[in-house]
């Protein structure tokens, strides 16, 4: 089982420490592509509009700042550089070691920087999202897609994959469908279903805990990955097809 994640959009920068080691990172073939997008990265957040073609307001001047010395800035292991609502659900640091080599053996971040890491991969801080566009780069969601599907073919060949990311990010690389299971998180008030953005962020981050946390062999197809989330919540599986993937549906109470 592997389980796919977006990153968060605010990140904690490490005060202190070595910068990012290139051939330390997971999937080292996509070093060449990860190298062009921080080029490119570096040349839009030093631009006098760099803020507007990013996409981002002016409380986030210094993270933008960072991206033009991220060659230099301290790095961090992902898990630890990654904030915010899924990740604080999921809560790494109180998982047990046994825990946390699951997670890092189980977790895969879907990133605009960095193509694909790993939970243990040290990253420093930046700001980019996939659906920015870079010079020479083009719209990173379609820049990374080819890339993702050659350099992400063995890691995950055989591997049952939770897809919890954003559509932003599930842009970027579509995986085989028939061994796919996408998360979505509903509410359901008088038999009316409504997607909920924030609490499907928290629910994700939960289900990622519960799948590394739980007792018993991890799920291997998607009919065992219903069983599981079942036991914490209501769920129900539609079946993908040979296009299309498989859906968990999570109903929160109301």
């Amino acid at each position: 089982m592997l389980i796919l994640l977006p990153p968060s959009e605010g990140k904690t920068p490490a005060t202190d420490g070595d910068a990012v080691d290139w051939a330390s990172l997971s999937f080292p073939g996509l070093n060449a592509y990860r190298a062009k997008v921080l080029e490119g990265l570096g040349t839009v957040s030093a631009h006098e509009d760099a803020l507007a073609l990013l996409g981002v307001g002016a409380s986030l001047r210094a993270d933008v700042e960072r991206n033009t010395r991220l060659h230099a800035e301290p790095a961090a292991p992902a898990h630890q550089v990654y904030s915010g609502v899924l990740y604080d659900a999921l809560g790494y640091d109180s998982l047990t070691a046994g825990q946390k080599r699951k997670a890092d053996d189980s977790v895969l971040v879907i990133s605009a920087l960095w193509g694909a890491i790993r939970f243990g991969d040290s990253v420093p801080a930046y700001r980019l999202s996939m659906a920015t566009a870079l010079p020479e780069v083009g719209r990173l969601a379609s820049f990374w897609k080819p890339q993702l599907t050659e350099a992400l073919a063995a890691a995950t060949d055989g591997e049952l994959l939770v897809d919890c990311r954003s559509s932003t990010y599930a842009a970027a690389w579509a995986p085989p469908p028939p061994q796919t299971v996408a998360v979505n998180v509903f509410t359901e008030v008088n038999g009316v279903r409504k997607v909920v953005s924030h609490f499907a962020k928290h629910t994700r981050g939960e289900l990622s805990r519960h799948l590394l946390t739980r007792r018993g062999k991890a799920p291997q197809t998607p009919a065992q990955l219903r069983k599981a989330a079942a036991e914490k919540w209501t769920a129900e599986l539609v079946d993908g097809t040979a296009r299309k993937p498989h859906t968990l549906n999570i109903i929160l109470p109301n």
